[in-house]
């Protein structure tokens, strides 16, 4: 219970206000899901926002390919956010930024390679000149509005990947980001265990961590070990070898690289990312130690012994290099049988029916294909279960609250936090506001939350008519009608029917076309006088035989769109 006179969370015609002596939690993105990371803190009337990224669009939203928290609760509030902090340069943390900048207006905070790329996005934008982003050195310390605030150096699939330690007066928050104990990561430093233990030992009311693994027994395992799998594996092979993986793991391509070097292979980079993300590595101090990689003209002009092509794609997606040169699309790029493809990189949930199929079409091209359950070729860049043991016995925080996952790997982080002796560990959902206090979290409040997708220059909701009315008619098709009767509502032509995906241009589905319009004709003929002469009468006459039709036929509820014309 909070004290007499306290100032806490109160509402006002704005909606809440964190009040001077109260920490609060709220998530508007990236709980209960893997993506679209947008958490808030409030303390003494002002916002913090950590992180805003995206996520992917899948068969379930078609025409749909980035998604986004909305972020219209704290976006009608900006004049109390006081910035936001990114804590490394994964889409899933900085895709939203270009976006929703616009409705944010907020100061932006991040370490250069991070900085970097976000410039390059913003410029794409036309933000350049307006959303200036304020540089923090690696384990740098500075404040935003009512926070103090550290960044504390961890490992992940990225460069730069931090924590971000929040104190105030209330108490100290550790929000861990991605993260991962590697003791080798080939690029950057490794995890500031000493910074670790000393936020722990001033006291820490709650860490906000990585979900992601909380169902994976063991340690996430090293960059390094990786390079020595795929030094062996690489040996062994005669012909061209390509190795896909993300363009932001600027570490794999540093291994991938030392590796095809040491088996006397340059390295070609195939893809606009690969090169994006290279660019901005080296102009940031990574890479800097390899030779310079090959353009896809040059790479292909080499022996096929002696070159290594690093490729976007391994997710499967069709418009990236290694989808094209699969379908034979590629400009420069052409494999043959002989050749192999290593898939260095997991699968994302979501992505299995595209990978597979993109390994079928390399199959029939009889390339050896080679991915993490043949060989040891990819480490994931999360916590596995040991590490976050390791990371519970250094903060020993008052409070677990387990973010950066979905549902299942929610519960079972809550689960091994309270295994490690952390008294409290809520697991909430995205909206919850979630007090923070040494002697328990409360949810104090919701806020509506929700998605956002952008249709050409507009951001609009994944749940707008449009996009709802596309998933309507991938699964179920649609129907056009064209009906032109006189102002009796006598038809003087017979109708025209269209059904893509509904009815096919076959015998039999000719005929169940002819059934559906002698069936309309006849429900027009039957219209009583009154029902006529009335446009919405014929309309739904129409219609109803055309649903009824078609779900007793072909069980599906297709969208329908009837044009009348009365002449």
């Amino acid at each position: 219970m909070n004290a007499p006179g306290t100032n806490i969370l109160r509402d006002t015609a704005s909606g809440p206000v964190p009040g001077d002596d109260e920490l609060l939690f709220l998530p508007l993105g990236g709980t209960g899901e893997i993506g679209m990371n947008l958490n808030l803190y409030g303390h003494a009337g002002q916002w913090l926002m950590i992180d805003c990224g995206i996520t992917f669009g899948n068969d379930t939203t078609p025409g749909v390919d980035i998604i986004m928290p909305n972020p219209s609760f704290i976006a009608s509030r900006r004049d109390s956010l006081a910035g936001l902090v990114l804590t490394h340069a994964h889409e899933d943390h900085i895709g939203a930024v270009p976006y929703l900048w616009r409705r944010l207006q907020c100061p932006l905070y991040a370490t250069p390679f991070t900085a970097a790329l976000l410039r390059r996005k913003l410029e794409d934008e036309g933000l350049a000149g307006s959303a200036r982003i304020t540089e923090v050195a690696m384990s740098g310390r500075f404040s935003v509005g009512p926070f103090d605030l550290e960044l504390i150096t961890l490992t992940h699939s990225i460069p730069e990947p931090n924590a971000v330690v929040l104190r105030t007066k209330v108490g100290t928050v550790l929000h861990t980001g991605d993260w991962k104990l590697d003791p080798d990561p080939r690029v950057g430093e490794t995890a500031d265990v000493t910074a670790l233990r000393r936020v722990g030992e001033e006291g820490v009311v709650a860490m906000i961590g990585d979900s992601t693994n909380a169902l994976v027994d063991g340690d996430s395992g090293s960059e390094g070990a990786v390079k020595e799998s795929l030094m062996t594996l690489v040996g062994e092979l005669g012909q061209r070898v390509v190795v896909a993986c993300f363009a932001s793991n600027v570490a794999r391509i540093q291994t991938i690289a030392e590796v095809a070097h040491a088996h006397g292979r340059a390295v070609g980079l195939v893809g606009r990312s690969m090169w994006r993300i290279t660019e901005t590595a080296r102009a940031t101090g990574y890479l800097k130690d390899l030779p310079g990689f090959l353009s896809e003209e040059a790479a292909a002009r080499l022996p096929r012994d002696k070159v290594l092509l690093i490729c976007t794609g391994s997710q499967g997606e069709p418009r990236a290099a290694l989808s094209r040169i699969a379908r034979d699309d590629h400009p420069h790029i052409t494999l043959d049988k002989g050749d192999t493809v290593i898939f260095s990189s997991r699968i994302i949930p979501g992505n299995e029916v595209g990978i597979g199929q993109l390994q079928n079409q390399l199959a029939l091209i009889g390339l050896d294909i080679i991915t993490e359950r043949d060989r040891f070729v990819h480490v994931s860049g999360h916590p596995a279960r040991d590490d976050l043991v390791q990371m519970y016995q250094w903060i020993k925080p008052q409070i677990a609250v387990p973010v950066h996952g979905e549902t299942r790997h929610l519960i079972a982080h809550a689960e091994l936090a309270r295994a490690c002796q952390v008294p409290h560990t809520p697991v909430i959902a995205n909206g919850d506001i979630l007090r923070l206090a040494p002697d328990g979290p409360e949810i104090v409040g919701q806020v509506k939350t929700g998605r956002l997708t952008r249709e050409g220059t507009d951001l609009i909701a994944l749940n707008d008519d449009n996009i709802r009315d596309r998933a309507r008619m991938l699964w179920n098709g649609s129907v056009v009608l064209t009906i032109v009767v006189d102002g009796d509502g006598r038809l003087l032509h017979e109708p025209l029917l269209s059904a893509p995906g509904v009815i096919a241009d076959s015998d039999a589905d000719i005929d169940f076309e002819d059934d559906i319009l002698d069936e309309i004709v006849g429900a027009v003929h039957a219209l009583d006088d009154r029902d006529a002469h009335s446009d919405d009468a014929v309309t739904e006459a129409a219609r109803r035989v055309i649903r009824r039709m078609i779900r007793d036929r072909r069980g599906k509820r297709p969208m329908i769109d009837i044009h009348l014309v009365r002449l």
